[in-house]
């Protein structure tokens, strides 16, 4: 049986930092985008999240972001106060609001974009074709817990 070496404990480790690092270093880079409308990470990941499916719900957004109703409430009455968002009540069912990136949101979003485009533009143009493949793989497998 071939030995599996990025399977060891320390590789494993290595790994793990280097997603912590990896994170950290593309969340950071519109740090200073954020902190002039005095928003912070969970409003990026909400705006990123609504910009990527627009239209979602209050319940799908909760579940994707994997946090409480009162946290997200929060986040997103900033995002409405500072018009980046706007909700859209549902056809079908009016109780229901649908969420899209409002005017300013768009633009707020694309400078953060492209801010975190840069390094991962790089980073992928300077890497082999194949492991940028095995690397979203990869990735997908970690998100999705795959056994």
């Amino acid at each position: 049986m071939k030995e599996l070496l990025y399977l060891k404990d320390e590789q494993i480790k290595d790994f793990i930092q280097l997603l912590f690092y990896a994170y950290r270093e593309t969340f950071s880079d519109p740090k200073e985008i954020l902190a002039k409308n005095s928003f912070g990470p969970a409003h990026l990941r909400a705006l990123n999240l609504i910009e990527r499916n627009p239209g979602t719900q209050l319940g799908e957004l909760m579940y994707q972001l994997k946090i409480t109703k009162q946290s997200l409430n929060r986040v997103l009455r900033d995002l409405l106060k500072s018009k980046m968002i706007k909700q859209i009540k549902d056809e079908e069912d009016t109780r229901r609001k649908n969420l899209f990136l409002d005017k300013e949101g768009k633009i707020f979003f694309e400078k953060i974009y492209e801010t975190q485009k840069k390094r991962i533009f790089n980073a992928l143009k300077n890497s082999e074709p194949d492991s940028v493949i095995k690397f979203k793989e990869v990735l997908n497998k970690i998100i999705n817990g795959t056994k």
